[in-house]
């Protein structure tokens, strides 16, 4: 015959799942490990203006805190920061300063906690760099890749930092054929596809200098089109082949691009940028290469028409 579960038993078996809950909280939550082996979880701390890690704790109905000194803390146990996510999406969907905002936040978090086993701050940090590199905030990387030089990077983050480099070599030397021919060695030498859409956003870049707008609208396309997988990539490199597309005088085209891409990433600064310029191209038909020749082929006033010899017909 088989017994029904008292309530004891469903007492018992609520509390066992309620302490699993618990435990597996507390294993995979982010948490201070001092060298004693207690842990500070982050509902229990909170980092002062002053830098200094206050701990509180409940007794009773009262509040005890005391301030965690530095040299007590073992290591993190940090689950993979929600600011790197988090900005990541924010750059997929164009909004390049609220994600330099949500890193700036990480960034200035971490950095109490600077050379302590299993913190974050490294990565972040370069997340932020290379966020402000591509917002075009130039003179905050400049002043900043001194002290990132000066950190402890992985082989995967000094091939990125050698593109900040590159990047910036590319906004302040005119040698455009030598920052291209680092940036094409540099493709032969990896197959992460997010350095490679760096390395081609660098190459349209000297091709638009260059005034060669054929080929920068095929760099800038490589990069939704081949490597589409980095979406934070992909809405400036879209913004910048549909400029290259006025620049080509195809009005049509680039106004259809402009459009998509208002639609793509609605309240975005590249949404925004891509109003104005649709805006600026209004009715505008495309200019046909052959035609816009013919044009600059026409006599001004005064000059007499030029003529063409034609043969009789047979």
């Amino acid at each position: 015959m088989r017994t029904q579960p008292t309530t004891s038993m469903r007492s018992f078996a609520r509390f066992i799942l309620a302490f699993a809950f618990v435990a597996a909280s507390s294993a995979f939550g982010q948490a201070i490990v001092l060298k004693d082996g207690n842990r500070v979880f982050s509902s229990e701390f909170s980092i002062q203006p002053d830098g200094k890690i206050v701990r509180t704790v409940q007794i009773g109905e009262n509040k005890a805190t005391s301030v965690l000194d530095k040299k007590n803390i073992e290591s993190l146990e940090w689950p993979y920061p929600a600011e790197l996510t988090e900005s990541a999406d924010l750059l997929a969907k164009g909004k390049t300063d609220e994600a330099i905002a949500v890193l700036k936040k990480g960034k200035d978090f971490f950095e109490h906690f600077e050379g302590i086993e299993g913190n974050w701050y490294v990565d972040i940090y370069f997340a932020y760099i290379e966020a402000l590199n591509q917002g075009g905030k130039f003179d905050d990387v400049v002043k900043s890749l001194p002290a990132l030089r000066a950190l402890k990077l992985s082989d995967a983050q000094k091939m990125r930092l050698r593109i900040i480099q590159l990047d910036i070599e590319r906004q302040t030397s005119t040698d455009y054929m030598g920052v291209i021919v680092e940036a094409q060695g540099i493709l032969k030498e990896t197959d992460d596809s997010a350095i490679c859409a760096s390395l081609w956003a660098i190459i349209a870049d000297v091709h638009t200098r260059k005034k060669e707008w054929e080929k920068a609208l095929l760099a800038y396309l490589r990069i939704p089109v081949f490597y589409g997988t980095q979406m934070q990539r992909v809405p400036e490199a879209e913004l910048n082949a549909a400029k290259t597309l006025v620049k080509m005088k195809r009005y049509e085209d680039a106004n259809a691009f402009f459009a998509r891409i208002i639609e793509s990433y609605p309240g975005s600064t590249v949404a925004d940028a891509a109003t104005k310029e649709k805006a600026a191209i209004a009715g505008m038909k495309n200019v046909d290469e052959e035609a816009a020749a013919e044009g600059d082929a026409k006599p001004k006033e005064g000059e007499p028409a030029k003529t063409t010899e034609t043969k009789p017909k047979a």
